[in-house]
């Protein structure tokens, strides 16, 4: 066992640092980025579609009688088309009812096709194999925006046998239509308002957004830029840029800006995973750690007495009984389990260290990995850290 944890948290280091070479590549100051991955144009936003329709197709794995909404829907669509038809003249668990969501971007016209999202919401098994029938899709303010239809790609599948037994990949009670809607009509976006845009950024920083508008006076003149707060931009458009925003955008998101990064560490007690990113740093500090086992086992015992014995009183043979003469009482016990129970107490030594402080992540993956602790181990050290004072990053835990 002892051998298992070492392993383990061998590769744990290796994992570490793999992560600390990746970062030598951004030595010191951050590496310049596009303004167009820092910022958003304020008013260019995306916005969100919903629609309610049906899935049909489905070999007997849509919904049953539980959840007649299906079947309801369809009805109302054949009266819709003119089709006049019995419920018992449908098969139930060829249709299913489903939620379709969609992301419309910013500028998209009449004709533009999106990807959408087909969920399930009644009891259906499996929507593989399912076509879309058309379905309306609509914005926060309840109007139709686009019109979805397709045939579904389902990324999991499922199996079962008559015995009951199963077995299931991934999701089959949602799936993807890629380009499967078609936007009917556009969202206006105004991102100019009297000759000045905002730019919002994506990551609020009141040092970001001092660098931003300094690189933009930079490129457009003094006082074309000004940060409102530390998550937006205003700019000013020159007057050569006059009625060609289109322009003067297409410039602002080729400036390069260096951002500062922010020190974090990740950590996913789930998956036992640890990334950290930016300038983390570690002060001086001392870790005792050490380990306390208590096994306790018990192990049951059964107590199985000899066959009782016959005692023969009066005449007759030895062992043999005579009929007429009396028999005493049966001698002998009964079978019982008899518990049998042992502890043991295991206690590691604990091992005291100080570490000097680091100013890397490769040092920090040096000093902690010298500690040889599991990666659930290091996780709980990292939060010691944290709380202590030690690590200099904000450390999410998820």
């Amino acid at each position: 066992m002892h051998h298992a944890s070492n392993s383990l948290a061998g590769r744990f280091r290796g994992f570490i640092v793999v992560l600390a070479s990746a970062l030598v590549l951004f030595p010191g100051e951050a590496h310049a980025e596009k303004l167009r991955d820092l910022v958003a144009v304020a008013g260019a936003r995306d916005n969100q579609l919903i629609g309610y329709g049906v899935v049909a197709g489905l070999g007997g794995t849509g919904d049953d009688i539980t959840a007649p909404i299906a079947l309801q829907s369809t009805l109302a669509m054949l009266r819709r088309l003119g089709v006049q038809i019995d419920t018992k003249q449908l098969r139930l668990r060829n249709i299913a009812a489903v939620m379709v969501t969609s992301t419309i971007p910013a500028f998209s016209k009449p004709g533009t096709r999106l990807d959408v999202t087909v969920s399930s919401i009644g009891n259906a098994r499996s929507l593989e194999g399912g076509v879309l029938l058309q379905t309306v899709l609509k914005g926060a303010d309840r109007r139709n925006y686009a019109v979805a239809q397709g045939s579904m790609v389902v990324g999991g599948f499922a199996a079962k046998g008559k015995s009951g037994s199963s077995v299931s990949t991934g999701s089959v009670t949602a799936g993807r239509i890629p380009e499967g809607a078609l936007v009917e009509r556009d969202i206006p976006a105004v991102f100019v308002n009297d000759g000045k845009l905002g730019l919002s950024l994506k990551r609020p920083s009141f040092s970001l957004a001092s660098r931003i508008a300094k690189a933009v006076d930079d490129v457009f003149g003094e006082g074309s830029a000004i940060p409102n707060d530390g998550g937006s931009v205003v700019v000013t458009l020159p007057a050569e840029f006059a009625g060609r925003a289109v322009d003067m955008i297409a410039q602002l998101e080729e400036i390069e800006v260096k951002p500062q990064r922010g020190a974090r560490v990740v950590v996913s007690e789930r998956m036992q995973t640890i990334v950290a990113g930016g300038d983390v740093r570690l002060a001086p500090v001392a870790i005792v750690h050490g380990n306390l086992t208590i096994v306790v086992k018990e192990q049951p015992l059964v107590s199985q007495p000899q066959a009782p014995a016959v005692v023969v009183a009066g005449g007759g043979a030895a062992g043999i009984r005579n009929p007429a003469a009396p028999v005493a009482a049966a001698t002998g016990g009964r079978t019982v389990v008899v518990a049998d129970s042992t502890v043991e107490v295991q206690e590691a030594r604990s091992n005291a260290t100080f570490i000097s402080g680091a100013a890397s992540l490769g040092d920090i993956a040096q000093a902690l990995g010298a500690l040889g602790l599991s990666a659930r181990e290091l996780i709980s050290v990292l939060q010691s850290l944290k709380a202590a004072g030690a690590l200099e990053a904000d450390l999410e835990v998820e």
